[in-house]
C-alpha cells in the first residue's frame, strides 16, 4: 500500500482541510540494495511529522501519510525530475531534471547526504517505473481524491503539505550553514494559494510564539504545485517544522518540546477553523470587502 489514510472522525470532516505527510515513512525496503548507511538515509526522514499532525488536527480533517521512504521515490518532486545519469538505459519519454536532481535529491535520490551516494550502479529503467506505478502515482491519486471530496463538501479546500527540516541547512541546501526559523510556510510565491492564506497560517503560528518565514528557504515543491489551484478555490500550502523544536536530530527521538508543538499546531488549526470559510470563499471575502469600504 502506497499510503495510510486516517479519515476525519466519523468520516465527516469539520474543516475544509486536507493534510498530507509524504516523507514520514521510516523504513527502507530490504529488497532494494543501497550503498548509503542507514544513518544517512534516515537524515531525510520527516520523523514523527504524520503523528504530530494527526494529534494536532484531532479528527477534524483527513490525514494522508506515505508508506514509502522519500529516498526511494519522492512524492514532492515532479514525475519527470529524473537525473538521466542514474539510469542504465534511456528513459522512454522526455525528462526535465531540476536543480534538485543536480544537487542529488530529485525524484530518485542520487545522494543520501553530501558526498554519500545512494547506489553503487545505475538503476534499471523498469525499477524506476515500478516505483512510480507502485508508490508515486497512487499517492498523488489519493491526495487528489481527498481534495476533490473536501471541495465538493465545502465549496473550497485548504491542503497543508507537511514536512520537517534540519535546524541548519547542509551542503545540499541553498541555505547551507544558516540557522532556520521554527516554521517555514510556502505557497510558491502565491501560485499554489491565495497569498492571504499563507499569511494567515503564518500569523496564527506566530501568535503561538513560533518564528515563521514565508517562502524562505523553501518555496514549496511538486505537491502544492500540482494540487494547489487557487482559481478553483483549492489552496495548497507547504509547512516545514524545525526538527529541533520537538526531537533529537541525531537520534530522531522525541524531546519535551513535542507536546507544546502539538498544542501550538492545534491552536493554529483552531484559529484557521474560525477563518477558513472567509479566507477560501470568494463570495464571503467580497461581501466583507464591500462592507469595509462603505
Amino acid at each position: 500500500m502506497a499510503y495510510d489514510l486516517l479519515p476525519a472522525r466519523n468520516d465527516v470532516p469539520r474543516l475544509p482541510l486536507v493534510i498530507d505527510s509524504p516523507h514520514s515513512w521510516p523504513h527502507w525496503p530490504d529488497a532494494v540494495p543501497t550503498l548509503a548507511p542507514w544513518v544517512a538515509i534516515r537524515s531525510s526522514w520527516d520523523a514523527h511529522v504524520d503523528a504530530i499532525w494527526v494529534q494536532a488536527v484531532n479528527g477534524r480533517a483527513p490525514v494522508l501519510s506515505a508508506r514509502f521512504h522519500r529516498s526511494l521515490i519522492d512524492a514532492n518532486r515532479a514525475r519527470d525530475d529524473i537525473d538521466p545519469s542514474m539510469l542504465d538505459a534511456p528513459w522512454p519519454g522526455p525528462l526535465a531534471p531540476s536543480d534538485k536532481s543536480e544537487r542529488g535529491f530529485g525524484l530518485i535520490r542520487r545522494l543520501a547526504l553530501p558526498s554519500v551516494p545512494m547506489y553503487h550502479q545505475a538503476l534499471p529503467v523498469n525499477e524506476v517505473e515500478r516505483r512510480l506505478n507502485t508508490f508515486y502515482d497512487p499517492y498523488h491519486t489519493a491526495l487528489s481524491a481527498l481534495i476533490e471530496t473536501t471541495h465538493q463538501r465545502f465549496g473550497h479546500c485548504l491542503h497543508l503539505d507537511c514536512h520537517s527540516m534540519k535546524s541548519v541547512g547542509n551542503a545540499m541546501n541553498l541555505d547551507v550553514g544558516r540557522p532556520r526559523p521554527d516554521v517555514v510556510v510556502s505557497d510558491l510565491h502565491g501560485q499554489s494559494a491565495d497569498p492571504e492564506v499563507a499569511q494567515a497560517v503564518a500569523q496564527l503560528l506566530r501568535t503561538q510564539g513560533l518564528s515563521v518565514a514565508i517562502n524562505d528557504p523553501y518555496e514549496g515543491a511538486e505537491l502544492i504545485r500540482r494540487h494547489g489551484q487557487p482559481s478553483r478555490h483549492r489552496h495548497s500550502v507547504q509547512i516545514e517544522l524545525n526538527r529541533a523544536l520537538y526531537m533529537d536530530e541525531i537520534l530522531c527521538t522525541l524531546t519535551p518540546g513535542h507536546g507544546p508543538l502539538v498544542q501550538a499546531l492545534r491552536r493554529m488549526l483552531d484559529g484557521l477553523g474560525r477563518e477558513l470559510h472567509t479566507l477560501l470563499q470568494p463570495s464571503i471575502k467580497a461581501a466583507l470587502l464591500r462592507q469595509s469600504t462603505k
